[in-house]
């Protein structure tokens, strides 16, 4: 698959690049990219929620009440979870939410997120740029050259360049990231994915 390199101005050069058919190139796996973001999603959360059970419970065991002849029902304990203050009946306890995920379908989640992006035209190439001082303003004009400012965007850069991060981290629909970082939950969050050159290279290394 061939596409145009662009300039950091969103300008063509003239140069085309061949993207990676085994990576681009594929049909895409709804199924391994759905159990991978699952497992990214899975991997963030705590999992130290906890609700106090019957047995917990700081209240008094005292009987509160007579058993018969009072009209209601039988009552034993205020620790019971008809009551309020009571105890949780099956509370959540702390757990681990993370699961085992093959390698290989990792890999193949992330070639099958790229092809979809590719097929949706959503993928843009650019010459390798940095900026020359941290300057938010200046990312911004980087993205409405794209056309890309008020949508979803993941820049992946060949190396970590702390200019390009500092200027991108203060917007919210925008996120940077080198090439050996790439997720498939964030490519599949963006709606439109840069890459530079290098960080091309990189993938099709990592991936192909």
């Amino acid at each position: 698959m061939e596409v145009a390199v662009y300039n950091s101005k969103g300008e063509e050069t003239g140069k085309q690049i061949s993207l990676s058919d085994a990576i681009f190139g594929i049909e895409p796996n709804e199924h391994a990219i759905y159990l991978d973001v699952k497992l990214y999603l899975a991997n963030q959360r705590q999992g130290t929620h906890k609700a106090k059970e019957r047995a917990e419970n700081a209240h008094s065991t005292r009987k509160i009440k007579k058993q018969k002849g009072t009209g209601g029902a039988r009552a034993g304990s205020i620790k019971s979870p008809v009551f309020v203050g009571g105890g949780t009946i099956f509370g959540p306890r702390p757990r681990d939410y993370s699961f085992k995920l093959n390698k290989k379908v990792k890999q193949l989640a992330r070639k099958s997120a790229f092809a979809a992006k590719a097929q949706a035209n959503s993928v843009s190439v650019l010459e390798n740029f940095t900026l020359e001082a941290p300057q938010t303003k200046a990312y911004i004009d980087f993205l409405n050259a794209f056309q890309a400012a008020e949508t979803k965007t993941l820049l992946i850069l060949p190396d970590v360049d702390k200019n390009v991060v500092l200027s991108s981290r203060n917007l919210k629909k925008a996120k940077v990231v080198t090439a050996d970082q790439v997720n498939t939950y964030d490519l599949i969050n963006a709606d439109r994915l840069l890459i530079s050159e290098g960080a091309l290279s990189k993938l099709e290394t990592l991936l192909a």
